[in-house]
């Protein structure tokens, strides 16, 4: 059940990520738009080590 919600919190904070990148972009402010990629990166991490810890459980 944990995994669960780990996976859905990291795809939400992968997809705040993508939106405050596009705003960024469109604004022009460079602040935001390094925030995001840092937002989506983060979840990718995030859940790249839920990938490794669910290979090591099986």
């Amino acid at each position: 059940m944990a995994e669960i919600r780990n996976r859905a919190r990291n795809r939400t904070q992968q997809a705040k990520g993508k939106a405050k990148e596009v705003t960024g972009r469109a604004t022009g402010n460079r602040d935001l738009d390094a925030k995001g990629r840092a937002d989506r990166k983060k979840g990718k991490a995030k859940q790249a080590g839920e990938n490794v810890r669910d290979a090591f459980r099986r």
